[in-house]
């Protein structure tokens, strides 16, 4: 892939045939000069993510009692975290902890696409475990007939089709669109969005990435809210208060899933889209909030909440203080 510079013929002719051979990153705005101390809360955050997620991976797999349907789900929820915050840690390393902040086209693109296609995986298992919830309150008897293994199976099978399917095509539409003479991204890591504000797009390539999002974040959000009011309308049924706090108790660990993945995004979303006025720190922290946070939070939030996690950890623990022990 060369680097060509069209002509320059007047004011506007200031753009580049191909992509770039690298693009710079840029740090957190105003710490760009200091960046190195930020490398030990990413790398903290990174490994308590592999750990609690590694965690919820490992006792799943290995405990038959826990292969009913909600826990097939926070196994995809826990590799969609841990793929998401591992294909963003290299670059993001790299400008904190070593100021290298250049990055080839082929690297960028490269990471935007495990980028996006592990966030819609999120959002799908999201949305699917909102299915889950829907009918565990709503339709309770017929709750196993209606999520067996081979539907489990289809949900995952779409969950991941839909994840990868929507997102190959962006490595070879960046790749042929041509490019202004700036290089410099917004993010210490490569995302669509970013990367095509430095493109010459036409109609048909800008409207790629709002169809990415309406259909698949946007439109899994307003099916989750869907699903929610139908299960309140449920709820408000029973006759019982305590049968209301009992019922709305299993559905919380979801919802704060919901919360701490898509108010970052929507917020994000509002600011680009409505153009406010916010600071570039902020814009910035509101992106690490939304990729960092919850592959690190949504493991606490199910061991927190869900008594058999926590009794799986605490035997694993005891059997191997018991090994530790007898060498």
């Amino acid at each position: 892939m060369q680097l060509e510079m069209q002509q320059d013929t007047g004011p506007s002719a200031n753009s580049s045939i191909f992509p770039p051979l690298t693009f710079l990153l840029r740090g957190i705005p105003g710490l760009e000069h200091n960046p190195h101390w930020l490398a030990a809360p990413v790398c903290a955050l990174y490994l308590l993510s592999a750990l609690g997620n590694g965690t919820v991976l490992f006792i799943i797999l290995t405990e038959p009692s826990l292969h009913t349907p909600m826990y097939p789900l926070l196994l995809m929820l826990a590799m969609a975290d841990l793929g998401l915050s591992t294909s963003i840690l290299p670059t993001m390393l790299g400008v904190f902890l070593s100021s290298s902040r250049e990055v080839s086209s082929d690297a960028c693109f490269s990471q935007l696409f495990f980028i996006h296609a592990f966030s819609i995986m999120e959002s799908s298992v999201i949305l699917a475990m909102a299915f889950d919830r829907f009918v565990a309150i709503c339709y309770p008897l017929r709750y196993n007939s209606i999520l067996t293994n081979a539907r489990q199976l289809q949900i995952g099978l779409a969950i991941a089709v839909r994840a990868t399917a929507l997102h190959i095509p962006l490595p070879f539409l960046l790749q042929r669109l041509p490019y202004h003479q700036s290089s410099v991204l917004s993010h210490s890591c490569c995302l669509y969005p970013d990367v095509m504000k430095l493109a010459h797009v036409g109609s048909r390539e800008s409207t790629y990435a709002p169809f990415l999002v309406l259909s698949t974040m946007g439109l899994d959000l307003v099916l989750i809210v869907l699903s929610y009011a139908w299960v309140l309308r449920s709820v408000l049924g029973l006759i019982l208060m305590k049968e209301h706090v009992r019922v709305l108790s299993t559905c919380l660990s979801h919802i704060s899933v919901v919360l701490l993945f898509h108010t970052p995004m929507l917020a994000l979303s509002l600011v680009s889209h409505l153009g406010l006025p916010i600071p570039a720190i902020v814009h910035s922290l509101l992106s690490f909030l939304h990729f960092l946070a919850p592959p690190v939070l949504n493991p606490m939030l199910y061991y927190m909440r869900m008594k058999e996690i926590r009794e799986q950890v605490a035997k694993r623990l005891l059997q191997a203080q018991g090994t530790w022990g007898r060498h």
